[in-house]
């Protein structure tokens, strides 16, 4: 299975990628589908149903609100985030679904209830992941013309019910130039061939794109993170969802500020960044699954700590950065699960930390084994982590989280440079470890938002 660093790094939309960015794409799949197949012009009905988690906590996440608009062809790269909730609140007025209209204009409009045609089975799930939707479409006489069934797994990756394999999805195939599937496989090409991870991961990345696009590419990922942390970082007022949770970034960026010295306080810096990024998410704003859209601050926290606090950082680092931690996601995509709804948070915040940690660790010069120790150790301290949203909201505890999972990520880099890369634990053990323990998780406790916090506190 081949998996590119902008498979895990892609631009998107809040508050979920396997809740909001993953059913809008199975959407505009299902429209395009209809297209393709030469039956749009015949479609008269469309009903969308959702189960497991995206049912669970679908309201919370924004997933009916994805499925709309990407029925109406809207995709989570390109859609205009301030005009999103006036479209959805159109369809939902008027009860009328303009059938990939972002490609053929207003030509194909349908009747469309979502209170009817959109239902949330919130006890019913398919049997291959979590994160299921099966779509229908008929024609004027209720005539069947089509019906497909998808999989949101994570990240935003969907797959579609025919590339589901008896064990496996059926991924990309492209043949890389140092594949590799575990961490000890990775390592032992970096001493083979003389390549840090990050190098390697070029050599990879260019069985896609060439040299020039890959860079251009990852400094577009970064510039889109810094534009989320300065919008975090900027506005005040309440998050929607109905928890009332106050937006913190912006207070703590002004506090910051103000008390000077900005060395002297930069994990708090990171803490803000961080949270910045989640609290745009929350909002339903624009970031960078990172490796998830519930993980999407820790990333861009660390990324930000390297550019502003390490002397000497540049863009080259940021791109190397970037390839290193998307070659460790790759190990837990590979391997385990990126996916809240499988394994709880550990597969998402704790993916993310190891990430990140184990990015740092290169770009701060450390060798490929001490880049894996910062690895393993961003990941064995996030084991178990549950995913319990409060209400369903990627707000509580998600976005707290993200700040204590960034700090952690400096804190692991830092331990694994004062080592010389020998440790009793591989990445390899600790990330098997942790797809056992998703196994072991009581579903309650893996975005159904029916253990933890969201029922011991009280929703206000």
């Amino acid at each position: 299975m081949a998996i590119s660093v902008f498979d895990l790094f892609s631009i998107g939309i809040g508050p979920s990628s396997s809740h909001t960015v993953g059913p809008m794409r199975a959407a505009r799949m299902f429209a395009v589908r209809l297209k393709n197949d030469g039956v749009l012009a015949q479609t008269a009905s469309v009903r969308a149903e959702l189960f497991g988690s995206l049912g669970a906590t679908g309201h919370g996440h924004g997933t009916p609100k994805a499925v709309l608009l990407g029925l109406e062809g809207h995709s989570p790269r390109s859609v205009d985030v301030a005009r999103a909730d006036g479209w959805v609140e159109r369809i939902r007025t008027e009860r009328r679904l303009k059938l990939l209209a972002t490609e053929i204009g207003d030509a194909h409009e349908i009747a469309f209830d979502a209170d009817t045609d959109l239902i949330l089975h919130r006890r019913r799930s398919l049997p291959y992941h979590a994160n299921g939707m099966t779509l229908f479409a008929y024609d004027a006489d209720g005539r069947p013309l089509l019906e497909k069934t998808y999989y949101s797994v994570g990240g935003g990756f969907v797959v579609d019910e025919d590339a589901v394999g008896e064990d496996r999805i059926k991924l990309d195939d492209t043949p890389l130039r140092y594949p590799f599937r575990t961490g000890d496989e990775l390592l032992r090409l970096t001493r083979e061939t003389g390549l840090s991870v990050s190098a390697l991961m070029l050599e990879n990345e260019k069985a896609w794109r060439t040299e020039e696009e890959i860079r251009a590419g990852l400094l577009e990922i970064w510039q889109v993170m810094q534009e989320c942390v300065a919008r975090g970082s900027s506005q005040e007022g309440i998050l929607p969802g109905g928890l009332k949770v106050r937006r913190r970034a912006a207070k703590t960026a002004r506090m910051l500020r103000t008390e000077g010295n900005p060395e002297a306080h930069a994990m708090e810096w990171v803490t803000l960044y961080a949270m910045a990024v989640n609290e745009e998410n929350a909002a339903g704003g624009r970031v960078v699954t990172a490796p998830t859209n519930g993980a999407a601050g820790i990333i861009p926290a660390v990324l930000h700590y390297y550019t502003r606090f390490v002397p000497g950082a540049d863009e080259d680092g940021v791109v190397r950065f970037l390839l290193a931690a998307g070659a460790i996601g790759m190990l837990f995509k590979e391997n385990a699960s990126i996916s809240g709804a499988e394994v709880g948070c550990q597969g998402e915040v704790g993916s993310a930390c190891s990430m990140a940690a184990g990015a740092l660790a290169e770009v701060l010069g450390g060798s490929a084994e001490q880049m894996e120790n910062a690895a393993e150790i961003g990941i064995e301290h996030n084991l178990g982590l549950t995913c319990d949203p409060v209400g369903g909201l990627v707000q509580i505890p998600c976005i707290e989280r993200n700040g204590m999972a960034a700090v952690k990520a400096v804190t692991a880099a830092k331990m694994s440079l004062r080592g010389d890369g020998r440790h009793h634990v591989s990445l390899d053990k600790a990330i098997k470890t942790m797809k056992d323990t998703g196994a072991d998780m009581s579903v309650k406790y893996k975005e159904t938002a029916r253990g933890g916090l969201a029922v011991n506190i009280i929703e206000c």
